[in-house]
């Protein structure tokens, strides 16, 4: 193989690791938290990390969870993240506004609260 392709094969790696990184990092939020209240309208739970759909006053947010192990380290059971639930959530949105999207660092249901990412406050 010649030293070109070898170094073609690299790069493309490298930029795919670094693609992947950056969309589940932290990246492409502000770094500032806000608070959002609404209902889960749609969850897709597991890896990479879980997605739930909120509709929070008519508008509806993609709001990213954690990792299976990292919600049930949290505290979360099966069915706490299910349609029709209300809930609190803290978090990170995007830089772009207009994305409507957050990355949760806790969440409540009900009184209770599940902290997703200890130490992000």
């Amino acid at each position: 193989m010649r030293l070109s392709t070898i170094i073609a094969i690299m790069a493309l790696v490298l930029l795919q690791a670094g693609s992947a990184f950056a969309h589940h990092g932290w990246s492409w939020t502000t770094g500032g938290n806000i608070e959002l209240t609404g209902v889960i309208k749609s969850v897709r739970l597991g890896n990479p990390h879980g997605i739930l759909e909120v509709d929070a006053e008519g508008e509806i947010w993609t709001v990213e969870v954690g990792q299976p192990w990292r919600n049930e380290r949290a505290g979360l059971k099966d069915g706490d993240l299910a349609e029709g639930v209300e809930i609190r959530l803290i978090g990170e949105p995007a830089e772009d506004a207009s994305e409507k999207r957050l990355k949760v660092e806790r969440l409540f249901i009900g009184d209770r609260e599940y902290v997703l990412y200890p130490g992000r406050d």
